[in-house]
């Protein structure tokens, strides 16, 4: 054909169609308009369809503020939330505004109503819930992140501390994290002061847990900073259940090992699961139930591990 009624577009699309399913079955755009204040209400471009940028940005990406628009360029408009016309005057202005404006709003609030409609939408299993925590590294001064309060809130407080990266030099943040064990889908999270140890924060992510999912029923697996009396105290007294691990220094761990030297355990299979690959023996675990509480009056279960048995045994021919 001499003049064919045809023309050729290209849009680039990538993870983006997944990304927006998701986005769209949470309903994450219609939370963060209902949520954060628009401001002026004649901007050409909302904070929350601004806000939905930068989510779907972090999802793939994670470019800084400055090239936000940069990488929204190529994309089709509607994947990222914009109308064809709103994509040209996405800017770092508009963004930093938008994200001071999210700042100010009731975050916890939205995150709540996000998460139990996130649970409902896609059923998940919170029976069994896992927490974490790690240190979030940064390289520079920060003279302004004291921790000072901005609209009744607190600010992070970057500052030094016991740096899990082994990296006492820089200052950090500590970024503690819960997921559930149905998919490690993130449930809840918060930053604390760089110079905030593990111990205490188990107390207040319980409770925060219990306050969001309406029960304390649920089995709460943390490691052996978990294990103390106060934060244990406060779940068992409170109905809730824990799992954790019993720190090396502990007498318990002491009395174990002198024990074992002379006696046999009645080890108990408790699991077994297939190899990585194909050719890798499966992964077996043997649980032996130690007559005597721990020191706090709690069940004491001793684990062994195939995988660490092997593990242990490279080591000790590596020695010699």
């Amino acid at each position: 054909m001499a003049d064919p009624p045809y023309q050729l577009r290209t849009d680039v699309l990538g993870a983006l169609p997944i990304i927006q399913h998701f986005v769209s079955r949470l309903g994450i755009d219609d939370h963060l308009a209902r949520w954060v204040r628009a401001g002026d209400a004649s901007t050409r471009l909302s904070v929350a369809k601004v806000l939905g940028v930068v989510l779907r940005c972090l999802c793939l990406r994670r470019e800084p503020l400055y090239a936000l628009a940069e990488w929204a360029a190529p994309y089709d408009p509607a994947l990222i939330g914009l109308a064809p016309t709103q994509r040209e005057i996405l800017n770092d202005d508009r963004v930093a505004r938008a994200l001071d404006r999210l700042f100010d709003a009731d975050r916890a609030s939205m995150l709540t109503e996000l998460m139990v409609s996130m649970i409902a939408t896609f059923q998940i299993d919170c029976r069994q819930l896992h927490n974490d925590s790690t240190t979030v590294t940064f390289t520079g001064a920060y003279p302004h992140a004291t921790g000072q309060t901005r609209g009744g809130k607190a600010t992070p407080l970057i500052t030094f501390g016991h740096n899990k990266d082994h990296r006492p030099d820089l200052k950090q943040l500590l970024w503690i994290l819960t997921v559930s064990a149905d998919g490690a889908v993130p449930l809840a999270y918060r930053t604390e002061p760089g110079n905030t140890t593990d111990d205490p924060t188990h107390i207040p992510t319980w409770d925060g847990l219990v306050q969001l999912l309406g029960k304390a029923g649920f089995l709460y697996v943390a490691d052996s900073k978990l294990c103390s009396r106060p934060a244990m105290d406060h779940i068992a007294s409170r109905g809730g259940r824990f799992l954790t691990v019993l720190p090396r220094t502990r007498r318990e761990d002491a009395e174990f090992r002198a024990w074992i030297v002379s006696h046999v355990p009645d080890w108990q299979e408790v699991d077994r699961r297939p190899g990585r690959h194909e050719d890798d023996p499966p992964s077996v675990y043997w649980a032996f139930a130690w007559p005597q509480p721990s020191e706090e009056g709690y069940r004491l279960v001793w684990l062994r591990s195939s995988q660490k048995m092997v593990q242990d045994a490279v080591r000790r021919a590596d020695w010699f």
